[in-house]
């Protein structure tokens, strides 16, 4: 018996005991132990979503990237019925498309068995990631789920009267969390804050012409200075009369005893574009995509956008795919017994590789038909040599 057997196995209530799970740990989102008070880190998920995917364009396109590569994956499913069920959508979202994005962005998704009267799953359902806390026992092993909107909470148990799982729960290793997957926004919130001041910063240049124009020195003798009126009407002027790129080049009126000192910056100060490059880069290092594929310069890892693609599916896009697709083939085994994969052939940029294996085993006259289909990843036919 498997691992993951013997696991759905207990949580069902069948035999074998199980080695309590550690629990001396913080999580980064909340853990609700029975009894316990709850626990929460100083990392708030929604304001770094608001940052990086609502207002970072390098972290929202890597994102997309992934989730849309994903959800428009070609399956290969020999059951319809689960066929039609991964071809679900949450509004106008595919539901592969919106688990890869929470795990991307949360490092978690929460999949809900929307079941008929009959027990069978009619729906697969994405619950928000962080709206949903983990119940655990006192030996540490999830017994049920939270749903927390606003001020209801709803309790989803782990299987329902009939032994049937409620919740598939996805997530990402996390090494010092028992029950919640580490997201790459965890990783990526600090180049997506360096991406965001300087471009501020930047902003903030181009309001004032890129520079600070200079200083207006008074020089008023024996007067003394500005008076508190004098001075707040000098600054309403400037900023009324002068600030701003439509302002730009418009001369000083001076009255007596104010004199215009020059003043600028340095390009080596006013530089920011080599450091919001390598924010960028890092943005997407932590999404898994090659900086090529963002239209990021200075990226010669890849000799052309081709092989970033291929890379792109190879090291990210599959791997993602495969674990939402077990995921779900783990949650859902005991209606089907088959799940479903990403069909390689049907991937245009894995075309050339795929190309290339079908005439390396084609050449292979020491294989076996049978041989030469499970290479290629096909199911077996009847009466085949």
């Amino acid at each position: 018996m498997s691992f993951l057997t013997s696991l759905v196995s207990a949580f069902k209530g069948g035999g074998g005991a199980r080695v309590p799970v550690a629990r001396g740990f913080v999580s980064p989102w909340a853990t609700a132990f029975d009894g316990g008070p709850l626990q929460r880190a100083p990392f708030d998920y929604s304001r770094a979503v608001a940052e990086a995917y609502l207002a970072n364009p390098v972290a929202q396109r890597s994102v997309r990237i992934v989730a849309e590569g994903v959800g428009g994956a070609p399956l290969a499913c020999a059951d319809e019925r689960l066929a039609q069920l991964l071809a679900c959508s949450c509004g106008a979202q595919p539901l592969l498309e919106v688990l890869a994005a929470q795990l991307a962005l949360h490092g978690n998704a929460y999949v809900q068995l929307v079941k008929d009267g009959a027990g069978m799953p009619v729906e697969l359902f994405p619950l928000r990631p962080e709206r949903v806390q983990v119940v655990a026992g006192e030996d540490g092993w999830p017994t049920s789920y939270r749903y927390i909107l606003a001020d209801r909470t709803l309790t989803i148990p782990l299987a329902d009267e009939d032994g049937w799982p409620n919740i598939v729960h996805l997530r990402h290793f996390h090494p010092s969390d028992d029950h919640y997957g580490a997201g790459c926004l965890t990783a990526a919130a600090p180049a997506v804050a360096i991406h965001n001041a300087a471009s501020e910063w930047n902003r903030a240049l181009l309001a004032n012409a890129a520079r600070p124009s200079g200083a207006l020195v008074y020089d008023g003798g024996d007067a003394g200075g500005l008076s508190a009126d004098q001075f707040e009407r000098l600054k309403s002027e400037l900023a009324s009369a002068f600030q701003g790129h439509a302002n730009a080049g418009r001369p000083l009126l001076l009255e007596g005893g104010l004199d215009w000192k020059a003043m600028s910056l340095s390009p080596a100060d006013m530089d920011f574009a080599t450091l919001k490059a390598a924010a960028a880069r890092d943005i997407a290092l932590a999404f898994g995509v090659p900086p090529m594929l963002l239209g990021l310069p200075g990226d010669n890892t890849y000799a052309n956008y081709r092989e970033a693609n291929r890379a792109l599916w190879r090291l990210t896009l599959l791997p993602l795919a495969g674990k939402i697709l077990d995921g779900l083939q783990a949650g859902l085994s005991d209606w089907f017994a088959e799940g479903a994969s990403v069909d390689l052939d049907r991937v245009p940029a894995l075309a050339e590789d795929r190309e290339r294996l079908w005439a390396q085993v084609s050449a292979a006259d020491f294989l076996s038909g049978a041989e030469k289909r499970a290479l290629l990843g096909l199911s077996p036919l009847e009466n085949t040599p």
